[in-house]
């Protein structure tokens, strides 16, 4: 049920009776579905989608690329576990480009961020460069548009 899953990503707080009566189907087949998608490891876990912008504590967001050299047994697995195993860690992304991992970061200033880049994630022995870019505005994420239709560029159009 690829429409289940694509439903529940969209929006996790969708009852079973209401997912049934979008997939005109019964209530019990979503109830087992969900169920069996959980056993499986395809559901990993349930989230909200937060505007931190808007929440009352504030935190900052980084994008943290890796450059790291791979292990000969393991490749970038080995690698991949440690950086994800810190608590300021998001997500870790095996990524095909200039650089080889992607690492999503949070902290509650910007002086966290850089420390943690500096004292713990580029003294890993694989790691070989790192480059932080921090994240300024969010417009969407998730699939969620997070900027206000009423906020609008004052800068004005450009015509060409």
């Amino acid at each position: 049920m690829k429409e289940l899953l694509e439903l529940l990503n969209e929006n996790a707080r969708l009852t079973p009776a209401q997912l049934a009566a979008m997939l005109d189907t019964t209530q019990e087949e979503v109830t087992a579905a969900i169920e069996n998608y959980e056993k499986s490891g395809v559901i990993k876990g349930y989230k909200a989608l937060i505007d931190w912008d808007k929440a009352p504590s504030k935190t900052v967001s980084a994008l943290i690329e890796l450059k790291v050299t791979p292990k000969r047994e393991t490749g970038f697995d080995e690698i991949a576990k440690r950086v994800m195993m810190f608590e300021e860690v998001e997500s870790v992304y095996l990524m095909a480009g200039a650089y080889d991992l992607a690492v999503m970061v949070k902290g509650a200033t910007i002086q966290d961020i850089a420390m943690f880049v500096s004292k713990r994630l580029s003294t890993l022995d694989s790691v070989l460069s790192t480059a932080t870019h921090f994240i300024l505005t969010r417009y969407k994420d998730g699939g969620v548009v997070l900027c206000d239709d009423s906020e609008h560029d004052e800068r004005g159009t450009m015509l060409l």
